[in-house]
């Protein structure tokens, strides 16, 4: 009997862990390229790629900082027929922008002063009235005061019109009274009755005047 259990075959146990128990390596796959392996074929993978035609693109040269700014500077140095036609439109735009800038200041500036000084007109007007009187004859501080107003409204560059025996100027005279006259061919100022005033270039007031006719 002991013969014969002997001749049996004894069961066969495969260990299909994949973590030795012993050593608590992982073991390898049956029939999987090893890690060293699959790493060398990554690395030959990478080799191949960047000798592939697509790779061969960065044979070229690139262009560095320096290259672009000799390239700048050289074109500064030499311009093109097209940006020297830019940079005379740029020049003469500008140039277009200050002369409108300076004469909008200017209105701007003869504006404010005219509203300044229109509200001195009335006073102006009292002053030639009574000058008219007498009242300005001698060194009398009156006079000295009305001197000082005309000169301080002149430097703000007002400027007064409308004398007797200059042509009538329908642009600049108001005509209220007429008369018919033979020592005249054109119509001519007569007599101020209120004076005009410029600030300027600009109108500030016309002035109103008796006009003499010819008869």
């Amino acid at each position: 009997m002991a013969d014969e259990n002997q001749d049996h075959d004894e069961p066969v146990i495969r260990d299909k862990r994949r973590i030795d128990p012993e050593t608590g390596e992982v073991r390898p796959v049956p029939g999987a390229a090893p890690a060293a392996d699959a790493a060398s074929e990554g690395t030959e993978a990478d080799a191949a790629a960047s000798a592939s035609p697509e790779g061969d693109a960065g044979d070229e040269k690139e262009l560095t900082v320096d290259d672009i700014l000799n390239a700048a500077q050289a074109e500064v140095e030499d311009p093109t027929a097209e940006h020297l036609a830019d940079l005379k439109r740029v020049t003469a735009e500008y140039a277009n922008y200050r002369k409108r800038t300076e004469a909008n200041r200017e209105v701007e500036r003869e504006r404010a002063i005219g509203a300044a000084v229109s509200v001195l007109l009335p006073v102006l007007d009292d002053l030639d009235r009574a000058e008219k009187h007498g009242d300005l004859e001698g060194d009398t501080p009156f006079a000295t005061i009305a001197a000082k107003l005309r000169a301080s409204v002149e430097k703000l560059g007002l400027t007064p019109f409308g004398a007797v025996g200059e042509p009538f100027d329908p642009q600049q005279h108001e005509a209220i009274f007429q008369q018919h006259s033979d020592e005249v061919e054109v119509d001519t100022v007569a007599d101020v009755v209120e004076t005009g005033y410029m600030l300027g270039g600009t109108l500030l007031r016309v002035a109103k005047v008796v006009v003499k006719t010819p008869a």
